[in-house]
């Protein structure tokens, strides 16, 4: 989790971290955070696709940019209130990226704004995350004492290694932390007719929370395609294979937009591979 507090710009009622681009883009590309993250795991994705992509990384309550307001401990008040915050940002197409817990909040995203009559968005992407209709492989965590939270943190690798060396910031952090986990382990699948828009999922070679075999049954959630990628990392290739993911992300996008394939080429891309 980021422990910095620069000002930065946000709209959506403080659910969108980077002030509105004057010339409207050809999409807007919605980007979850995992359990325990922000928004600023995103911060580098604007300069790495393509210019008329407007990445727009949402920050949940109890961090960053939101650090006076309580975590969200449910996923469906949460989706809730994001997809009224979002009600004025889908003027142009749009989709929607999550990772681990946030592929879970992408997807219910997209059904409770197919449910209040707005589009679908044109890739649903789910990275690092289970099928949500799969039953839970890991012991709920959320209410237990700190030292086993902590443990199962540090199995994740979810937060740098010296916020550990600080116990006052970790006591800051484990609410929102047990919020997140809460999240997860709370949340309850609700059969609705699968989704018509393109499934795009992303599974880690060596990620042994959400193997590839857990992200596999996704395909069961839409009518509209369904395309799985095996990436080299742990839970977090996220970071580590990123521009493997960015150049797949792109591609995705292409062919549900038809944009020209070459709008995919930018310096700063190549300046990282």
């Amino acid at each position: 989790m980021n422990r910095t507090t620069t000002p930065r710009a946000t709209r959506a009622h403080g659910w969108i971290v980077g002030a509105r681009r004057p010339a409207a883009p050809s999409l807007r590309l919605f980007c979850l955070p995992y359990a325990g993250g922000g928004a600023s795991a995103y911060a580098a994705w604007p300069s790495l696709l393509p210019d008329d992509i407007e990445v727009c990384p949402v920050e949940l309550p109890g961090r960053l940019t939101r650090w006076g307001e309580k975590a969200f401990e449910q996923a469906e008040p949460l989706v809730d209130q994001l997809a009224t915050a979002l009600s004025g940002e889908l003027g142009v197409p749009y989709a929607l990226f999550g990772h681990s817990m946030g592929a879970l909040l992408a997807f219910e995203l997209a059904r409770a704004l197919r449910r209040r009559g707005a589009a679908e968005p044109r890739v649903l992407f789910v990275s690092g995350g289970p099928a949500p209709q799969l039953r839970r492989r890991h012991l709920q965590i959320h209410d237990q004492p700190d030292d086993v939270v902590v443990a199962r943190l540090r199995e994740l690798g979810a937060v740098p290694e010296d916020v550990y060396d600080e116990p006052e910031l970790l006591d800051l952090l484990m609410p929102t932390i047990r919020a997140d986990f809460s999240v997860v382990e709370t949340y309850v699948h609700r059969p609705e007719p699968a989704l018509g828009c393109p499934v795009v999922a992303f599974a880690g070679t060596e990620d042994r929370e959400v193997p590839a075999d857990q992200v596999d049954p996704w395909h069961e959630q839409t009518t509209g395609g369904f395309t799985r990628h095996l990436l080299p990392g742990d839970h977090f290739f996220l970071h580590s294979a990123r521009t493997a993911l960015l150049d797949s992300v792109g591609a995705a996008l292409t062919a549900a937009t038809g944009r020209p394939a070459n709008l995919l080429d930018r310096p700063e891309r190549e300046a990282q591979r």
